[in-house]
């Protein structure tokens, strides 16, 4: 799986001018499975991204996770963090999980989350969606969990 974490002072999404899932200081979450990935993978990736040390100490560096200053996720499916744009001027996203698997491992990726004791706010899978942020820093990170050539 892929994701993009974005630190932030605040963040929502929107669905047709209605409001799915909203945050105050935490991380915004772009998410994207990928062909053959499992539940498992979408576990640790919420690991992941759950210790990741991106906040700021009281010294002022990058030492504290989300979990660390109470923070929220919101969770957002993004399969075009599957684009491959070797070639050509167009992205092919032929690596993306099938709808129906990424759906399934972008939940369990949010429960996962949850489990792991964050509040988490979700977009919707599959909708055109509208995401506004205040970043933080700003500070991004790409994670994934494959190595990928």
């Amino acid at each position: 799986m892929r994701a993009l974490l974005q630190r932030v002072r605040h963040a929502k999404v929107e669905v047709d001018g209605r409001v799915t899932g909203e945050i105050g200081p935490g991380l915004l979450v772009l998410v994207c499975a990928m062909r053959d990935d499992t539940e498992t993978q979408a576990e640790k990736l919420a690991a992941r991204v759950a210790k990741c040390r991106i906040f700021r100490d009281e010294a002022g560096k990058m030492n504290r996770s989300v979990l660390d200053i109470g923070g929220a996720c919101l969770v957002v499916s993004q399969f075009t963090l599957a684009a491959d744009t070797s070639t050509g001027n167009r992205p092919g996203f032929s690596t993306a999980a099938a709808p129906e698997t990424g759906e399934r491992l972008y939940l369990h990726f949010s429960q996962a989350l949850r489990d792991l004791g964050l509040p988490v706010e979700n977009g919707e899978f599959g909708a055109d969606m509208a995401v506004s942020l205040l970043n933080d820093g700003p500070v991004t990170i790409w994670m994934d969990t494959a190595d990928r050539a």
